[in-house]
């Protein structure tokens, strides 16, 4: 067995936490250092870091062509979203570097690109990831690798007119068993907007008319579906992250939920903008009706990261440009400011003198304390419109010609 000359080989991220790992964004700066600890004087030919990210997909399919015969078709794709290399340590006449035995340290830094990555993301068909590999270089001796990921989460502000837009809809369904119709069913629903982050309470809006001669529970869901795309071929997963069950609407019976709160668990964002990957969520406003299909209402959402403006409206998109765009505090003031009324022209002598006598305070201090304070607020009253007549108070000129309105 040879002897390994090197004791530490490890990257390290500059973070200000070193217990968790690094989080960036598109056109973030991702530096850090590789650590190279040896126990010996080595020669080495060069270290070279690269760096990389990839959304991929696979999955099998099992397939039958007759009755004896069976294959196996493979679907996979992949979309690349980071590439770069850049060389650590190498001779410049491309000699080998002999390193005595220590601690040696190689900074590097890069900037990932500016155009929309997307989030990092783990699922059963497919992966979205970022990673940085080294490899150490040596005579011979095998090439050294290591390789360490870091995660990237593209942000989402829901603080934007689409995502602040209130969702709604309406579904009815006909209740049959076989050829027998028991009544109708139908469910209207609401949210205040399609935009909120993990953590936050959706308040369900909802009425469910139950014309049937059956009981029915209405209930709302928080579904994932994970789709993955390849060669055309579309492959879904999906999950119930939250659930809200309701009471049962009896017979012929109307139920309305007046803002029922459904918590939206810790999850992943949105994943809207890879060619092969899609993470969305669903509002599910649905009743279970004995003998036949659930009838159910679908409502979109989208999972962001920059929760909601604390002076933003929930559901005034006007609102939420101002919480973005801070232009209309710098609005200018004119210089030359407008004079304010005269004091005589607003209040009466005699509402001045009611004023003067009602402001003389008789007690202490200590007793004025402790009474509230009252602030007089001057009413403006504008003048009332003249008294309508039947007769003109301008009448014209009885030698005048009358106009004729065919000239």
């Amino acid at each position: 067995m040879i002897f390994d000359k090197v004791k530490k080989f490890q990257v390290v991220f500059d973070s200000p936490d070193v217990d968790s790992p690094p989080v960036f964004s598109s056109g973030d700066v991702v530096s850090g250092r590789v650590v190279l600890e040896l126990c010996a004087q080595t020669q080495v030919h060069s270290v070279k870091l690269h760096a990389e990210g990839y959304a991929k997909v696979h999955w099998t399919e099992s397939r039958s062509a007759g009755s004896s015969t069976a294959y196996t078709q493979n679907y996979s794709d992949e979309v690349e979203y980071l590439n770069r290399r850049e060389v650590l340590l190498q001779a410049d006449n491309g000699e080998l570097t002999t390193l005595p035995a220590g601690r040696h340290e190689y900074p590097f830094s890069f900037q990932l690109p500016e155009e929309t990555l997307v989030t990092s993301f783990e699922g059963k068909h497919g992966s979205i990831r970022y990673w940085v590999k080294v490899k150490l270089h040596r005579p011979w001796a095998l090439v050294k690798k290591i390789k360490k990921e870091f995660t990237v989460i593209e942000p989402i502000d829901i603080n934007t007119p689409s995502l602040l837009a209130p969702q709604a809809g309406t579904k009815e369904k006909m209740a049959r068993v076989w050829y027998h119709n028991f009544g109708q069913v139908s469910v209207t629903a609401k949210i205040d907007r399609k935009g909120y982050t993990p953590g936050e309470v959706i308040p369900v809006f909802a009425e469910f008319d139950n014309a049937t001669s059956r009981s029915v529970v209405p209930k709302a869901y928080i579904t994932q579906t994970q789709t993955f795309i390849a060669r055309g071929t579309m492959k879904q997963k999906q999950a119930v992250v939250a659930t809200l069950c309701g009471d049962a609407v009896g017979a012929r019976r109307r139920e309305t939920w007046h803002g029922r709160a459904i918590k939206i668990p810790p999850v992943g964002p949105s994943i809207l903008q890879c060619r092969i990957i899609k993470v969305e969520y669903m509002l599910r406003v649905c009743v279970d009706i004995p003998g036949t299909s659930k009838l159910s209402l679908e409502l979109p959402l989208v999972m962001g990261t920059i929760p909601l403006h604390p002076f933003g409206s929930r559901t005034s998109s006007v609102s939420s440009q101002y919480s973005l765009n801070l232009d209309w505090l710098r609005m200018a003031i004119p210089e030359q400011r407008e004079a304010p009324p005269d004091y005589s022209s607003v209040v009466t002598e005699e509402e001045a003198e009611q004023n003067s006598a009602a402001s003389r305070i008789e007690e202490d201090l200590s007793a004025v304390l402790e009474r509230p304070f009252m602030a007089y607020v001057q009413e403006f009253r504008f003048r009332p419109p003249p008294v309508y007549s039947e007769v003109d108070p301008n009448p014209q000129p009885v030698n005048m010609r009358p106009r004729c309105m065919t000239c």
